[in-house]
């Protein structure tokens, strides 16, 4: 098995770690309700993908109870 003949200097290891960082995911805004999400999926809040509706998302009886004392 190989073996260093040198110990690696403070420097050089931090030079290769600069490279691990983590990247946010990319994120665009719904045209229906304007929530991010991640792009090419179906809207969690409002289950629309590209004007159709995909998913069916139940509502809470809070939000319905919101929906309707906003409404009249």
């Amino acid at each position: 098995m190989a073996v260093p003949k040198r110990r690696q200097s403070k420097m050089k290891g931090r030079q290769r770690r600069t490279h691990y960082t983590a990247i946010s995911p990319t994120l665009s805004k719904c045209p229906k309700c304007g929530e991010f999400l991640r792009p090419h999926t179906a809207c969690p809040t409002c289950g629309q993908y590209r004007g159709r509706v995909i998913l069916t998302v139940k509502t809470s009886k809070r939000e319905e109870e919101r929906a309707k004392a906003a409404n009249g």
